[in-house]
């Protein structure tokens, strides 16, 4: 079993640098905890063959790795021009119409009529990841006229953001739902859902799921940001998508989002992702930027659960030493005493339960007493996101039968993952524990452990007892009460 070596989890995006047995292994062993497919790129048989490998590497590291299957969305694509690309110039007149006929330098056409519908007058309308910035001026029935306020290059099959629109599109394209059912029917842990604009988008993926795997939003569109509370009611966990959020809305107001969201994740003790040229230049580069080592810094010090990386590890050059570096990074930050005040002062109260109290107790445990590590026994990996948002100093060791749920909790910050045995008695769970947390290295025969459990055992949300043990087994026994458990 790989030791415990950080909280925050990093996510490696597999692709043609990063698709062989030996690359995916190293990334394992560098520190990547899960691993995403990227469904715009490449077929499913070859999504297939990367799903495979991984987990063969999973039963070979002892160490359960997650999954996640990243859906495309639909895009708004330019149509095709005469003899482009052109060159557009600011304060050229320009129009998008639902003429087929192949465009020129002062129109294109736009294969998308729901989109001309919903375009008003003062729109924006960005092209080429907003290189080319345009306003609308005139609505038409079947067309709109605009004025380009920053030029540039635009030609064949462009793609188009509409930052002040609420598009009436479904989240979901006839090839997102097509790879959707093949991620379930593969065994992926997590679906990534793209171009959500409201809560509906996520409950319409959740009815296709049935529960077969989890939901990770990515927040990317102005209309995600503004009904985010919604949204996040409704998810199993948050990406902040700064590729496409960055092109929709002021690169200025990114970092107060990023943060806002985060927080938000947490309180809730939902896992937050963040994602986009996190380490940018590491694609070409064997060393990153002092800016980017600073941006992968600043996300931990916010407490995001993970961060991730995607054409670094992709199609870059240095994949492995890109995780190498996350790691790192995540060390040095983990240590750092002003880490450790800052996630303490941002701490919240949890919606009172029984469960809650016992997590927020055994974290209060682990910071007053001398105990090496919280171990908490889950079916559905309640309890284990329980332990997770309360952000304790000691790690948290997670025991389950389901190897699923396992990979799932791969996803949150601080859970180290074991599948263990089902067990019966409460002694014997501590017992588990105890191993777990030795086998992790994270304790010895001389150290104590906090355990959290629910009596009766195998119900699922009953976690209702907390116990400070010894890890040594024999003392474990001699510590038993009457009538045992």
């Amino acid at each position: 079993m790989m030791k415990a070596t950080k909280n925050v989890k990093i996510l490696a995006t597999l692709g043609p640098s990063s698709s062989d047995r030996k690359t995916i292994r190293a990334l394992a062993e560098a520190g990547a905890d899960v691993f995403r497919l990227n469904m715009s790129h490449g077929d499913q048989e070859g999504q297939r063959a990367r799903y495979e490998v991984i987990r063969e590497i999973e039963q070979e590291i002892d160490r359960p790795l997650g999954v996640l299957a990243d859906l495309q969305g639909p895009k708004i694509r330019l149509g095709t021009f005469a003899d482009g690309p052109y060159d557009v110039h600011d304060g050229d007149v320009f129009r998008f119409d639902s003429n087929e006929a192949p465009g020129d330098k002062t129109r294109v056409h736009l294969p998308h009529p729901e989109v001309l519908q919903a375009l008003t007058k003062d729109a924006t309308i960005l092209i080429n990841d907003g290189k080319v910035r345009m306003r609308v001026t005139e609505k038409h029935a079947d067309a709109v006229d605009t004025v380009v306020v920053v030029g540039g290059e635009i030609s064949d099959r462009k793609g188009m953001n509409l930052p002040d629109v609420v598009l009436p599109l479904a989240a979901l394209s006839e090839k997102d739902r097509s790879d959707l059912e093949f991620a379930c029917e593969l065994g992926a842990d997590w679906i990534a859902l793209s171009f959500v604009q409201r809560a509906a988008d996520i409950e319409e993926a959740q009815d296709l799921i049935k529960g077969r795997a989890m939901v990770m939003t990515k927040v990317e569109k102005p209309a995600a940001v503004a009904d985010f509370p919604s949204i996040l009611a409704v998810s199993d966990g948050i990406m902040v998508a700064r590729g496409d959020l960055g092109v929709e809305m002021d690169l200025a107001d990114l970092p107060a989002i990023q943060k806002r969201l985060i927080r938000d994740c947490r309180n809730v003790g939902k896992p937050v992702v963040v994602a986009t040229q996190m380490l940018e230049s590491m694609i070409h580069s064997p060393v990153p930027t002092r800016a980017e080592i600073s941006d992968v810094a600043g996300a931990i010090y916010d407490g995001a659960d993970a961060v991730m990386l995607s054409a670094e590890s992709a199609a870059g050059d240095y994949p492995i030493e890109a995780v190498s570096t996350m790691q790192d990074v995540a060390r040095k930050v983990e240590t750092d005493p002003e880490y450790r005040k800052m996630i303490d002062a941002s701490r919240t109260n949890a919606k009172p339960s029984i469960a809650t109290a016992i997590t927020s107790a055994a974290r209060e445990v682990a910071d007053a007493v001398d105990v090496k590590a919280i171990c908490c026994f889950t079916h559905s990996g309640t309890t284990a996101r329980l332990a997770s948002r309360e952000r304790p100093s000691a790690p948290i060791v997670v025991l389950t039968p389901f190897r699923k749920t396992a990979r799932q909790l791969t996803m949150c910050w601080g859970l180290h993952c074991v599948v263990s045995e089902s067990v019966e008695r409460f002694k014997m769970a501590v017992i588990s524990a105890a191993r777990a947390t030795k086998a992790l290295g994270l304790a010895d025969e001389n150290d104590r452990i906090a355990v959290t459990a629910g009596v009766p055992f195998n119900k699922p949300g009953t976690t209702n007892i907390l116990r400070v043990a010894p890890v040594d087994e024999e003392a474990i026994y001699e510590g038993e009460p009457s009538g045992g458990y």
